[in-house]
């Protein structure tokens, strides 16, 4: 929500605007007009579209695996909280502060 004005801003032409999660709150409805200045597209991606079944979704699994363990992806971490703490996990994160992951100790 907090960076979609700015996100479709710095589309090139023919850019892809890819909206995902809502940590800042749902990204508000815009009209499809926007895009025709740049002939840009957007898409709203979710897991079940992409993955047909469960081999397909262990075969993309073991690449993220890879390309983590060979340094081509890095993940952050932000925070860790006990799952007794999932309260306070849940208003940092609606806060709109968090800077990478937030994980809960189980």
């Amino acid at each position: 929500k907090s960076t979609v004005d700015i996100s479709l801003g710095c589309l090139a032409q023919r850019g892809l605007y890819v909206s995902f999660g809502n940590a800042s709150g749902a990204v508000p409805a815009f009209p499809v007009l926007r895009l025709n200045a740049k002939s840009a597209f957007v898409t709203r991606p979710k897991l079940k579209d992409y993955v047909r079944d469960e081999e397909e979704l262990m075969g993309r699994w073991g690449d993220i695996m890879e390309w983590i363990s060979g340094g081509m992806l890095k993940v952050s971490v932000d925070c860790v909280f006990d799952l007794e703490d999932v309260k306070e996990g849940h208003v940092y994160l609606e806060s709109g502060k968090s800077k990478g992951k937030i994980l809960y100790k189980i």
